[in-house]
């Protein structure tokens, strides 16, 4: 029995990757097999492109790619697909970049796609957020950033992430979209109104012509909610948040123990040789 072509999002942190940040071979070669199965595979993410790029062309894909929560849309390898970014209005990211300097959050990191606009130099951020082909603009992010941003991060000291959330709630509800980095960071992500990973992912479908019914999500963090909620089969990781859990279709076993993998062989009937399973 043929099955009819699927489209498959994929998150990477906590989903596909493992605790190493590295994809399994097992989970690769799954991966192929649906690609040769002619079912299209994506990633969809709150990262930038450039910290997914690597595992775009380690997987050989060879479809658009969802970057920063939808507020970015492209496809790497076929312009004809178009370029769809949405940031946030200069103005109000300037708004609560005033505010934050205010009360002296620790950091500021406004992203204009791959440009990077740092409040103050920080080893950790460098080292984890800067990679690829960025252009780095450090010091006084309220005078260096010119552009509409596509993400604003805010990394508060613990003690005022409650007041600032409820800030942001209170005071720029109807302009954008905030959300909490899981520890250790806890840094406040914030992107235009109205966008999340199932607005790209709706734009993927209608790109390939798939269905709902045929769309297959897979997520472990509330970044992943609206995608989970979106695709005709949600499937939460066994290591992702309860209110993942409860609002998925499925849930498969965890992102060290090839969750995704598992689970796309069982619902797709990937069979692979014992060789290819085992390496």
């Amino acid at each position: 029995m043929t099955t009819k072509p699927h489209l498959i999002a994929i998150d990477l942190d906590g989903t596909l990757l493992n605790g190493e940040k590295n994809i399994t071979e097992r989970t690769k070669a799954v991966i192929y097999e649906a690609k040769k199965r002619g079912h299209h595979v994506a990633i969809a993410t709150g990262r930038p492109y450039r910290a997914s790029v690597r595992y775009y062309r380690e997987l050989a894909l060879d479809t658009p790619i969802v970057n920063f929560n939808g507020a970015f849309v492209h496809h790497p390898l076929d312009q004809s697909f178009g370029t769809y970014h949405s940031p946030m209005e200069l103005e109000t990211a300037k708004t609560i970049i005033a505010s934050c300097h205010e009360i002296s959050v620790k950091n500021m990191i406004a992203e204009v796609i791959d440009d990077v606009y740092l409040h103050q130099h920080d080893e950790l951020i460098m080292q984890n957020m800067i990679m690829g082909n960025s252009s780095i603009y450090t010091g006084g992010i309220h005078t260096n950033l010119k552009d509409h941003p596509t993400s604003l991060l805010i990394h508060p000291h613990e003690e005022q992430l409650t007041t600032l959330r409820a800030m942001l709630k209170e005071q720029h509800a109807e302009m954008i979209e905030h959300r909490v980095w899981a520890a250790p960071l806890n840094i406040i992500e914030i992107v235009r109104a109205g966008l999340n990973k199932a607005v790209g992912l709706k734009r993927l479908a209608e790109h390939f012509n798939v269905p709902q019914e045929r769309i297959i999500a897979f997520g472990d963090e509330d970044n992943d909610l609206e995608m989970i909620e979106y695709a005709g089969t949600g499937v939460a990781m066994g290591n992702a948040i309860d209110q993942l859990k409860n609002i998925a279709n499925e849930t498969t076993i965890t992102n060290e123990e090839d969750g995704v993998a598992t689970f796309l062989e069982n619902r797709l009937n990937l069979s692979l040789s014992d060789e290819r399973r085992l390496s």
